[in-house]
């Protein structure tokens, strides 16, 4: 029987060690998730004693002054960059798979700086170009600065989508008699749109979460990061907690539609 045991540990420690690290991850946005039905004030002990349940919260999610513009404001910003860096990144991305120019090395050094460069030294310099160019801060720094991060991981995400596809696909097409445009559209748009899409989630992801170079660059405009932080220097509003845990389930849905495809020809 322990040998069993010893066994059975030794074949699925991996798998043990994983599940913890999920648990450890997830352990957080289950307390967000409990808060946000907790039956408390603003001002109430960020805690789970005494705890009663009610739907109040989720029944206005906009209760709390400011929240709601501060939100859309967020999705507006994290739209506007995820727009711009996808379709610079995707561009920038077939230039460095696809063809041969001088500079290309350095190029592909330089689009992981962004990504290596911590957020405080990136803020602070967006920050600096800005005031010395006259520009005045507000909406329109905070989208190109977040075009300008979001950009690396576009070009990564599409640029490894294009390094797995068979250029086979393209020459069988233009064997059949389909032009540069229709072999585009036809074969190579559709195989690598699902890094494009990968990508532009990620994008989204990381505009509407940021706080450090958004914070440098906003000027007076308060996205929703930046309300979280000022209103947990007074007292968190439980409205937080459900836009959090909203936030979560839709994006645990976006991802889990995306799967759904690949599960489906599997079966």
């Amino acid at each position: 029987m322990l040998y069993r045991v010893r066994r059975y540990l030794a074949d699925h420690w991996v798998m043990a060690v994983g599940l913890l690290v999920l648990l450890y991850l997830f352990v957080p946005i289950a307390v967000v998730a409990a808060m946000s039905f907790r039956d408390a004030g603003r001002n109430a002990p960020y805690t789970l004693q005494n705890y009663k349940f009610t739907w109040d919260h989720w029944a206005n999610p906009f209760g709390a002054a400011g929240i709601g513009h501060a939100f859309w404001l967020s999705i507006g910003i994290a739209l506007l960059a995820t727009l711009g860096a996808t379709i610079l990144g995707t561009l920038m991305s077939f230039a460095l798979a696809r063809h041969r120019f001088r500079g290309r090395a350095a190029t592909n050094t330089l689009i992981f700086l962004p990504m290596a460069t911590p957020e405080i030294v990136m803020g602070s310099s967006l920050l600096a170009l800005f005031v010395a160019s006259g520009v005045p801060l507000g909406f329109w720094t905070v989208v190109i600065a977040h075009v300008m991060f979001c950009l690396s991981f576009v070009v990564v995400t599409v640029k490894a989508r294009l390094a797995g596809l068979d250029p086979r696909l393209q020459e069988a097409a233009m064997d059949l008699y389909a032009n540069e445009t229709q072999t585009f559209l036809r074969i190579t748009l559709p195989l690598v749109m699902p890094g494009i899409v990968a990508a532009a989630l990620l994008s989204f992801s990381l505009s509407f979460d940021d706080f450090i170079v958004t914070n440098f660059n906003s000027g007076s405009v308060v996205t929703f990061p930046m309300y979280v932080w000022g209103a947990s220097q007074r007292g968190i509003p439980p409205q937080i907690n459900v836009i959090g845990t909203a936030m979560f389930v839709i994006s645990f849905l976006v991802v889990l539609l995306g799967q759904l495809p690949r599960l489906r020809r599997k079966a």
